[in-house]
């Protein structure tokens, strides 16, 4: 099948093009994101691959559809892009890869944990300018801290299990519980407000929903210990921004560790190092000493990339040859 892949970087296109040679699709690669504006591109293909930031509105969908488009094939767990419910009434299939790595996205919140606590960042620049001081640097000790996990599917388990090897006490909250892992973490699930009041280190593993957006707002931040340390690698509409910012600024807030944005499209995954950053919001975050921001590259392994590219082009070929498809999303199924 003929597919238009968007938002391509040399990262993925090389994943994509390896895996490739196992399905034989026809990869046509653009670098400009899915948009309503972009969507003429993929006219003559049956497949479009779409990425994190791209915009598939009812618009875009709707030039895809005229275009000869059947399959929406997302290379993320994450849908939030998607307009699901204009997808189900062109009559287009939606996939996505519903994982790829945990351990790529926990292990790199736990480096955003390490690297805040113990300045290694801050350190790195310092000696670098033959800077050998070791004030400001004081970290603590993770063994014995709270720990709590908002969301226990698969990657929020990862994280519970490497913090648990650190020897925290861990808290979690979710819809479901799951008594293995607490019986094997000793992980105890309570109400999100006893966990943001109880733990030292709050990171969040949750999809971005009607009911999660700005899940951490102001009262949530108020609610937490003075000095925290929050790490958001789910998504960037999780956090009220603005409320965090006031958070930071009054020095409640002990560290923020964000590998996510909710204004982060048409700015991550871009070089913009030439131009002056026109998000007044960003641009205040990245003041902060205390701030850690990356560019949404928590799944950014070897291993995650292989297995995006591969469960992206297996899921189109079921969908070419007829069969059901496992990791479809629709908008009735999704709604809350």
């Amino acid at each position: 099948m003929r597919v238009a892949v968007f938002d391509t970087h040399r990262f993925d296109r090389q994943a994509l093009e390896q895996a490739n040679t196992e399905f034989g699709h026809g990869l046509h690669f653009f670098e400009p994101r899915l948009t309503r504006e972009t969507a003429v591109l993929a006219s003559g293909c049956g497949a479009v691959c779409s990425f994190v930031n791209d915009r598939v509105d009812e618009g875009a969908l709707t030039i895809l559809k005229d275009g000869g488009v059947r399959v929406i094939a997302l290379r993320s767990a994450g849908f939030n892009h998607v307009d699901l419910e204009a997808a189900g009434r062109l009559g287009l299939t939606v996939v996505r890869v519903p994982e790829y790595s945990p351990y790529a996205v926990a292990e790199h919140a736990v480096a955003l944990i390490l690297t805040l606590n113990r300045h290694t960042h801050r350190a790195y620049n310092r000696v670098r300018e033959a800077n050998f001081s070791l004030d400001g640097l004081v970290g603590f000790d993770l063994h014995g801290k709270t720990v709590g996990v908002v969301g226990t599917g698969r990657i929020g388990t990862v994280m519970l299990r490497i913090m648990h090897g650190f020897g925290c006490r861990l808290l979690a909250h979710d819809l479901e519980e799951d008594p293995e892992l607490a019986r094997t973490t000793g992980v105890r699930y309570v109400a999100l407000p006893e966990l943001l009041a109880a733990s030292d280190i709050v990171s969040l593993h949750v999809p971005l929903t009607p009911d999660t957006r700005h899940l951490i707002d102001a009262k949530a931040l108020a609610a937490m210990k003075a000095g925290v340390v929050l790490i958001n690698t789910g998504r960037g509409a999780l956090i009220d921004t603005q409320a965090l910012v006031a958070a930071l600024k009054r020095g409640h807030v002990g560290a923020a560790g964000l590998d996510v944005y909710e204004e982060e499209e048409g700015v991550f995954f871009k070089d913009l190092s030439d131009q002056v950053l026109q998000d007044d919001v960003l641009a205040r975050l990245l003041t902060f000493p205390n701030t850690l921001i990356t560019s949404h590259q928590g799944f950014l392994t070897h291993e995650a990339l292989a297995n995006i590219a591969r469960t992206t082009l297996d899921n189109i070929r079921a969908f070419e040859r007829g069969e059901p498809p496992t990791n479809e999303v629709r908008w009735n199924a999704h709604r809350r």
